[in-house]
């Protein structure tokens, strides 16, 4: 039409010549109205309402985008913007993002993000960590769960909450294939003929919030480290995946996987978002065969899509329960943590006499008799035997050498002296104060008697005496031939 007015004006001004000015005027008034309201700029007040817990990279993400380095974590409620450009209108606008703390004590604040007047202008984001998989599903539920609890809190008209709903259910059934239909909108004309406008199906948009959900899956590059060290396979992430869809379904919402580390589909994300708020221009089809790289957008997918995952699941079924099978793993970190205590070094001394003997440990007696020695307790005066037991007993578990055998003899002897002197430095000297040949003799013959060893294992400690020159009184104490000392 606008041609055709066009030709006519300007064939009146040429007939009229005292009116031109005044025509040409009025038709630049003209075209200038129409383009100043074709290019009309991009509305301003545009949300993005970011939920998830602690450390799974809400900040990042947003902070990524906004094409900063570092992020710093708040507390609380966030506040960010991204830049939003649109090159057909040459137009530059500021979208907010609020970002909400992982603890449930702050979803408060809420309040301050999203009123009645702005809920139909936000965009609900919903993020889960994939390193941590054990937690994608209650996360969604407890969140997701928050904002329902807040949009029925704003007493939103019961007839504007209805048209914000059916808008979430005319965009998930209008929904084309980009290569099918790259145009901006969807015409609608063209869906009524076609028939696009199908009923629903029984699990979607059961939980209609009236606007536009994205569920985003980050830090995608841990996928390798689920499978090296948690021993995770294909049907692992098939069944994540189709849990995450199915729950995708009952909000209408599009599903992304990301990864922050590796820049994987950070873009894509970006463009996504910008389309679902200002309605951009969208040309990426889903993806679905990149375990690490999923992208669903809203209205795509269906029950018989999710089902084609479930032909490959061997040992888990679609309807068992997600923490049966994707369990949390042992924490392993306490074992190394524990802490190590250094043995006694007379217990440890002790244990060795006892192998060297081959016999069995006896732990009880051999810290009982070092501790009481040291301490120094009185021992009553009528009593007969040595002062220091524990610093001679001990030695009688000795095994007597083998005459056959010199070198081994000399050896058993030389170790037997060296643990001799080293519990003597704590107990005492053998043979101190008192007749030393009473008293080594009673104390051999009594370690004797508890050991069950033979009243001949008492030459090791007149040998043991003869070399750390001590007199021939021992020996005679014991009434042991000399001969056989001597052999």
């Amino acid at each position: 039409m606008a041609p055709v007015l066009e030709k006519k004006l300007l064939g009146d001004t040429l007939e009229n010549s005292n009116e031109d000015d005044e025509g040409q005027n009025l038709w630049s008034s003209i075209l200038s109205e129409v383009s100043t309201r074709s290019s009309s700029k991009l509305p301003s007040g545009k949300n993005i309402l970011l939920f998830g817990e602690d450390g799974s990279g809400k900040t990042t993400l947003m902070t990524k985008l906004q094409g900063a380095e570092h992020s710093k974590t708040g507390r609380g409620l966030e506040y960010l913007y991204l830049n939003v450009q649109d090159e057909d209108r040459e137009d530059l606008t500021r979208c907010g993002v609020w970002i909400l703390d992982g603890d449930l004590y702050h979803k408060g604040l809420l309040k301050f993000a999203v009123t009645a007047e702005s809920l139909k202008d936000s965009l609900a984001v919903f993020v889960v960590d994939m390193s941590r998989p054990w937690t994608i599903m209650e996360s969604l539920q407890k969140w997701t769960s928050v904002l329902r609890e807040h949009v029925d809190k704003l007493k939103i008209p019961p007839e504007e909450m209805k048209e914000m709903e059916q808008r979430m259910v005319k965009a998930f059934q209008e929904y084309v294939e980009p290569e099918e239909s790259p145009q901006r909108r969807a015409p609608a004309a063209g869906g009524e003929d076609e028939g696009v406008l199908l009923p629903l199906g029984d699990n979607i948009l059961t939980h209609n919030l009236g606007i536009p959900v994205l569920m985003v899956c980050t830090k995608c590059d841990a996928v390798s480290v689920l499978e090296k060290e948690h021993d995770y396979k294909e049907e692992h992430f098939d069944f994540i995946q189709s849990h995450i869809r199915r729950f995708c379904l009952q909000y209408g919402a599009g599903l992304i996987y990301t990864s922050v580390k590796e820049e994987k589909n950070m873009d894509l994300l970006y463009k996504y978002m910008v389309h679902k708020i200002y309605d951009f221009q969208f040309t990426t089809p889903a993806l679905v065969v990149e375990k690490d790289a999923v992208f669903i957008p809203s209205g795509w997918d269906n029950d018989k899509k999710i089902a084609i995952l479930h032909e490959n699941f061997t040992t888990v079924r679609p309807e068992d329960p997600f923490e049966d099978f994707i369990t949390k793993p042992p924490v392993r970190k306490l074992v190394h943590d524990k802490e190590i205590s250094a043995e006694d070094e007379q217990v440890f001394l002790m244990k060795q006499q006892s192998l060297l003997a081959k016999q069995p440990a006896t732990p009880t007696r051999g810290t009982e008799s070092p501790a009481r020695t040291a301490s120094g307790s009185p021992r009553p005066t009528g009593r007969t035997g040595p002062t220091n037991v524990a610093s001679v007993s001990p030695m009688t578990a000795v095994k007597k050498p083998d005459p056959n055998m010199k070198g081994a003899a000399a050896n058993e002897g030389v170790l037997a002296n060296f643990f001799n002197s080293l519990l003597s430095k704590k107990t005492g000297v053998p043979g101190s104060p008192g007749t030393p040949g009473a008293a080594a003799g009673a104390a051999v013959q009594g370690s004797a008697k508890k050991t069950g060893q033979k009243p001949g294992l008492t030459d090791v400690q007149a040998e043991l005496d003869r070399m750390t020159g001590k007199p021939d009184s021992t020996v005679t104490a014991n009434n042991t031939p000399a001969t056989e000392n001597e052999a």
